[in-house]
């Protein structure tokens, strides 16, 4: 079997405590070792390990609410930004590391992405999978914790100038929520915005690539490959109060937008409120990031 992320990462030191929480989380393995949707709970802990440093030592995240996700079944809707999925680490990583008890969120990814060698295999052994409607809603209704992007990659690979403005979402997650009955969470990411500012996107090679967009960072032609690595801004995650949802999933997508919209105005309420407490202090040179279950 391909070993995505060499065992020698475990010099990184996962700790005891996160390996027992990911052991927590898991659920039922076949004989191979896998859960029914392809997580290897060992590639995760690797993964684990080599995100723990970024989301510790190089964003420093703050997360705030962790305590109000439910228990069972609940759908996680996010603001995404940043052109590489930091975002998406970074809010594993609090549900993994920080909130009581860990969970692991099943990221939902773009149908192009399995065409990505090497990368594929690790975000399905990692716990992602990809957003087909079948997938999501087994997993909801198997109690588990799913996590969307609803602008996908018009939010991912947005220029800087849209920064913290939400792009058209799809309908999809709303449907899905709507029946598998399953809470929404309005999440935030502050901070994911700056990693990259002002990209370039190589539209030929992207579309070579059978890719949506290929950024590249603007530092990179200045400082060499140092300047391929995210800005050290601070990031604050914030988890907002569960949203319900009691409609016809058939309904048309007008019907729809009314209850997207309220979504949106949750999310954009939380990204207001992180804004304001961060400020001009993007890279957080004020702010000590708490541990545990994060702030309200």
């Amino acid at each position: 079997m391909l070993h995505l992320i060499p065992s020698s990462l475990s010099a990184l030191n996962l700790p005891a405590d996160v390996s027992k929480r990911i052991d927590q989380a898991v659920g039922t393995l076949n004989s191979a070792g896998f859960d029914p949707w392809g997580l290897d709970p060992e590639t995760l802990k690797r993964a684990v390990a080599l995100g723990l440093w970024f989301y510790r030592n190089y964003f420093r995240v703050i997360p705030h609410g962790l305590e109000r996700l439910p228990k069972g079944r609940v759908m996680l809707v996010a603001n995404h930004s940043g052109q590489l999925p930091f975002d998406a680490m970074m809010i594993a990583m609090a549900l993994l590391v920080d909130a009581l008890p860990a969970r692991i969120p099943r990221g939902m990814v773009d149908y192009w992405v399995p065409s990505l060698p090497f990368i594929s295999d690790l975000f399905t052994r990692s716990g992602a999978v990809v957003g087909s409607p079948l997938n999501s809603l087994d997993l909801l209704r198997a109690e588990q914790c799913v996590m969307v992007f609803p602008e996908g990659t018009r939010g991912l690979g947005k220029p800087f100038s849209k920064r913290y403005q939400l792009q058209n979402f799809g309908t999809g997650f709303m449907r899905l929520a709507i029946e598998a009955k399953a809470p929404i969470i309005p999440v935030a990411v502050i901070g994911a915005e700056e990693i990259y500012p002002g990209a370039f996107n190589i539209e030929p090679l992207a579309k070579l690539l059978g890719m949506p967009y290929f950024p590249i960072p603007p530092l990179l032609a200045l400082l060499g490959p140092l300047g391929a690595l995210p800005l050290p801004t601070q990031i604050s995650i914030r988890f907002g109060e569960p949203l319900t949802f009691e409609a016809d999933p058939d309904m048309t997508d007008s019907e729809l937008m009314p209850l997207i919209a309220s979504v949106k105005e949750a999310i954009n309420t939380e990204s207001r409120l992180g804004l304001k407490e961060r400020g001009n202090d993007i890279f957080g040179l004020r702010q000590k990031a708490p541990t545990g279950q994060g702030e309200s």
